[in-house]
Parts: structure tokens; C-alpha cells; sequence
């Protein structure tokens, strides 16, 4: 019987949607068994570092949420670990690269309280993302934006008590948790850009480990590599993860990929938001690299 270990982080998060990915390989691999080992990352240890601290890191802020699962890669205590693609940093270590993109999950984020239409100046929202908190403020200006801190259960019953009016949250991170009804509502792409590769998630592997690259990339969903490869490397074209609010959202459309993208310079009360139409796929690195410009114009 053939066994993998799969990294992952301890959260409710985490462990639901890294054992969904356990499940789908074993049913696919007769014989194969996957066992998890949960790996505490910076991130979850000490928390988010200020945009100043996180220039001077190697991956930026993101790294710190897989720093340690990829060490474990590297060293060989894990055969692969399963990260939500947009907690990634947009350079992976060297040695290391992504052998599937399951199928993604809704990419949108959600209001969850009362109804989007219902919010106006004076409203109080939820959120500590700034990429939410400025498409909110510019969706609804007077708004009023609250830091949002605790994991799912604990947010919900600050709203349940009236901290709040409405939280934003993404939804697949709802649904992964089997609260998948607090989704009702989710914002349209064209009001609320995504976080790039929100909703998808990564299985990164050591790039010599044919073995486990032949399994695991049983679960990768091309449509979802070309999307999510694409808000990547439009993350990466910014410079993201550093301190500056960064959305990105792709579609496959008339045998391209649309690409929308976000990005407002650090400090900045509002962002710019760009389009574009990829008509081949193969041009991605051009394609990006001038959308990326057009997005960071002072």
C-alpha cells in the first residue's frame, strides 16, 4: 500500500479543504493512503507582519504562511503540501513547484450580515483586508470599516451580536466549512475584484519527485492552472504580497483568458483597475507585464 504525507496548516480551513484533496487522490489511487501532518507555520504563530517588516522578506508576508511547509518539502518529511493558492507567495522556492490546481471553488467574496444594497455611509463593515476595505470604501463611500480578527465561528458571532453590520468573506472558505448558506450573497467580480487565486487550491511538491508528481497531478484542472496562472503572475508583475492591495481575476473566454486586475500603491486611499484580453495563452508573460504596468501608473 502506498503512503503519502501531506503538509498542511492546523486550521478549520486548512484541514477541510487539504482533506478534501486527501479523499479525491485515495479514490483515484486504488491502494493509496494519505496522511496529514499538520505543520504551524510563521504566520500562524505570530500573525501578520507590518507592510514595512514584510518588504524585508524573501517571499513576502506570504511566506510566512508556507515558509514551514515548504522547508518540510525540501527536507523530506512531506511528499506535498496543500496550500490555499492565494495565500502563496508568487515566487516559490527554488526546488519546489505546483503539480495541481484542483478544481477551483467559487473565486467571489460575499457580504455576510445585511444585503449589499442595505450598506451606505454610516454602515458598518467588517473586513481586514485592505483590498476589500478599499473596494468597499469606493463602492459605498462613508462606510465605515472595522478590523475583523478571529477565525470563522468567532466572526460570525460578533455579527450575531451587533459588532457589526456586515462582514465580507470569501466563499469558498464558507463553503469549505460547511457554512456554505452564510454565502448568499456574493459580490459581483465587476464591484469586488478577488484576491488573485482566491478560491483554488495548490499542491506543491519537491520538483525532483517524479513519483509523487505522477499521483498528485491526477487532480489538476486545466482550466483552473490557466486562470490561476495567470492571476499569479499578474501578482508577481506587481510586486504583490508586499504591503500593497492586490486583486486579479481570469476567465477562460473566445479561446483566451480575460484578466482583470487591481493594485493600489501602499498608503494609497483608492486603486486602479485594469482589463485585458488575452487571445493566446502563450503570451502571458507580455500580456501581464503590460497590464501590470497600466495597474501601477502613478
Amino acid at each position: 500500500m502506498a503512503i503519502l504525507k501531506m503538509g498542511t496548516r492546523g486550521s478549520a480551513l486548512a484541514l477541510a479543504q487539504s482533506s478534501q484533496a486527501a479523499r479525491a487522490l485515495e479514490k483515484l489511487h486504488q491502494g493509496l493512503t494519505v496522511e496529514t501532518v499538520v505543520i504551524k507555520t510563521t504566520g500562524d504563530l505570530f500573525g501578520a507582519p507590518s507592510p514595512e517588516k514584510a518588504k524585508l522578506l524573501p517571499q513576502g508576508a506570504k511566506g510566512l504562511w508556507v515558509k514551514e511547509l515548504e522547508e518540510a518539502l525540501l527536507d523530506g518529511r512531506v511528499d506535498f503540501a496543500a496550500h490555499s493558492a492565494k495565500d502563496l507567495p508568487a515566487t516559490l522556492l527554488g526546488g519546489l513547484s505546483i503539480a495541481a490546481y484542483p478544481e477551483r471553488e467559487d473565486p467571489r467574496d460575499c457580504v455576510v450580515g445585511k444585503k449589499w444594497k442595505e450598506l451606505k455611509a454610516g454602515s458598518k463593515v467588517a473586513t481586514s483586508s485592505l483590498r476589500r476595505s478599499l473596494m468597499v470604501q469606493a463602492a459605498i463611500p462613508g462606510a465605515v470599516l472595522l478590523p475583523l480578527r478571529g477565525n470563522l465561528d468567532t466572526r460570525l458571532r460578533k455579527l450575531a451580536e451587533g459588532e457589526f453590520d456586515a462582514m465580507i468573506a470569501a466563499v469558498a472558505g464558507l463553503k469549505r466549512l460547511g457554512r456554505g448558506a452564510e454565502a448568499k450573497e456574493p459580490i459581483d467580480p465587476a464591484v469586488m475584484l478577488p484576491s488573485p487565486a482566491q478560491g483554488a487550491l495548490a499542491l506543491e511538491i519537491r520538483s525532483d519527485r517524479k513519483d509523487v508528481r505522477e499521483i498528485v497531478r491526477s487532480l489538476d484542472h486545466a482550466p483552473t492552472r490557466i486562470c490561476v496562472e495567470f492571476e499569479r503572475a499578474f501578482l508577481a508583475e506587481v510586486g504583490g504580497g508586499c504591503g500593497s492591495p492586490v486583486g486579479a481575476y481570469a476567465r477562460l473566454q473566445s479561446g483566451g483568458v480575460v484578466l482583470e486586475g487591481f493594485y493600489a500603491h501602499e498608503g494609497a486611499t483608492s486603486g486602479r483597475r485594469v482589463a485585458g484580453h488575452c487571445a493566446d495563452s502563450s503570451r502571458r508573460e507580455a500580456f501581464v507585464k503590460d497590464l501590470a504596468a497600466q495597474a501601477t501608473r502613478k
